[in-house]
């Protein structure tokens, strides 16, 4: 899930003020996406949305388990669209949106960050406000109350001067520049992803870091990744493929140090952290990125933290981490790598599905990326427009379900011609989609749908082979079970076959 982080600087403090055009690429079938959808729905490449062409985004945000988007705009506008069964979308309904749609509710405040996590949003205020909707079953949106289920409007978080916010599957953390009492966290206790040990309704703040300050953090599903301001980096929660980084896959109630940083290689003040279903990655001196967990669908995974010598120098701006993919702006390259169904990696209608080692999205080349998302089956990222108006013209538009991928021709008649490579972006919902049941168990029961790949978790230690915890992590209620025992860069290319080709990426 998306980097948070207490302050940006210099050129991306100022690009993220301006803002840029906001590119998606992946599903468009919310209603499908965890079963078997079209491939007809999917956007394979890069594509501008038409509600959103001149609005100028300046963060985007969704998760990975989300099937759900948020982004905000220069003037602190909320804009949400996806899956919308549980309110997650804030529109007060339970209507799924096909397109960007201003959060009217929040007309009244500015709008800096925002999390989003299986089924709920969280958003932070330029004043400190925290507001959250969508489901609240575990007390994720930090209202103090769990008596609605479903919050499909904004309501008001118990937390208050807070600059950033990070969402899990079904819990939520907070951050905070008060001294000893930097972070707080609520929702889903059950593998120790809240780091308190409790499943108290309100936020809680997590004692064994009351005497540091936590300026970065991460949620992956069931887990949490956080740095402080000396540079050492803190996991907990669900331990299964060694997501946590200490060389074995118990889950961790507080937060636990991991040891490859410390001693002489803390992380800088302006490292990336980020978090996907299963895997942890940042980056640390020199600004090599490592990861660990998880990283791909078969094969050993690394119990520690691994530096990923693919993109040894480069310079990376942001990252985000999926259900089992990765995005990355780096210098003038966007990056993108992982396992893929949906035209996520945006390598375009010729390119391949699922990259194993990270490689450029051609037709972004040359573009200055400076936020990127990651949710599960799709993607965003929001380019710089300077200088590359021409090209962004060049790029495909979505119109949403109601049209095909079109550009326009007579504006003031509102009509449209579709361009070359058209495809329907209408699909029928499936019976099984309509016939699915609205749970009252608890959100790991989701898991299977969410995270295809979890099996059952290895009790030993080392790098054996993929592991992880099927009948606990997917179908725990978040009760009892689990309790701890102590409880009570080339020139642009259109996605011929031949840009396909493995290895590191190179810069121009």
């Amino acid at each position: 899930m998306a980097l948070v982080e207490m302050e940006n600087k210099g050129e991306q403090e100022e690009l993220t003020v301006k803002g840029g055009e906001l590119l998606f690429c992946g599903t468009t079938a919310w209603d499908e996406v965890r079963g078997k959808e079209s491939q007809e729905t999917n956007l394979v490449s890069p594509t501008r949305l038409r509600s959103l062409m001149g609005v100028h985004i300046r963060y985007v945000a969704s998760g990975c388990v989300s099937c759900h988007c948020v982004a905000l705009d220069v003037e602190g506008r909320c804009y949400t669209w996806g899956r919308n069964d549980k309110g997650q979308l804030g529109h007060g309904d339970t209507i799924q949106r096909d397109m960007p749609t201003i959060v009217s509710e929040l007309s009244k405040h500015k709008v800096i960050r925002a999390g989003a996590g299986r089924s709920h949003t969280v958003l932070v205020t330029e004043d400190g406000l925290s507001l959250a909707f969508g489901w609240n079953k575990h007390g994720q949106l930090g209202s103090g109350s769990v008596k609605n289920e479903v919050e499909p409007s904004p309501v008001c978080c118990l937390v208050s001067e807070f600059k950033t916010t990070a969402c899990g599957g079904d819990f939520t953390v907070w951050l905070t520049p008060v001294e000893g009492a930097s972070i707080l966290t609520a929702g889903l206790p059950q593998y120790g992803q809240l780091g308190h040990g409790t499943d108290k309704e309100p936020p809680q703040t997590i004692a064994s870091l009351a005497g540091e300050t936590i300026v970065k953090v991460a949620c992956g599903l069931n887990h949490t990744v956080a740095m402080d301001k000396n540079g050492y980096v803190y996991t907990w929660g669900f331990g299964g493929y060694g997501r946590l980084g200490h060389r074995e896959q118990k889950d961790e109630w507080v937060p636990r140090r991991v040891d490859v940083f410390t001693k002489h290689n803390f992380l800088p003040p302006d490292a990336i952290v980020s978090a996907g279903s299963a895997n942890s990655s940042c980056t640390a001196g020199g600004g090599q990125l490592y990861m660990w967990g998880k990283m791909k669908t078969s094969g050993d995974d690394w119990m520690y933290p691994k530096p990923l010598m693919d993109l040894s120098g480069w310079h990376l701006r942001c990252m985000d981490s999926g259900n089992m993919h990765h995005f990355v702006g780096a210098d003038s390259s966007c990056i993108s790598w992982g396992h893929a169904k949906s035209g996520e990696l945006g390598y375009g209608p010729k390119g391949q599905k699922s990259s194993a080692s990270p490689k450029k999205v051609e037709i972004l080349e040359g573009m200055h990326v400076f936020s990127v998302a990651c949710g599960y089956a799709h993607s965003m990222v929001v380019v710089d427009r300077t200088n590359v108006a021409d090209r962004l013209e060049q790029l495909e538009v979505y119109d949403g379900k109601a049209s095909k991928i079109a550009v326009p021709d007579e504006p003031d008649k509102g009509t449209y011609i579709a361009e070359k490579s058209t495809r329907k972006s209408s699909a029928k919902k499936s019976e099984s989609s309509k016939k699915r049941k609205n749970s009252d168990s608890s959100s790991d029961s989701e898991n299977k749908e969410s995270s295809d790949y979890e099996g059952v978790k290895a009790s030993g230690k080392g790098g054996g082979k993929s592991a992880g915890k099927s009948s606990a992590e997917m179908n725990g209620s978040g009760h009892g079970r689990g309790r701890p025992p102590s409880m009570t860069k080339n020139s642009p290319s259109t996605g011929e076959k031949g840009s396909g080709k493995r290895g590191r990426p190179r810069k121009s």
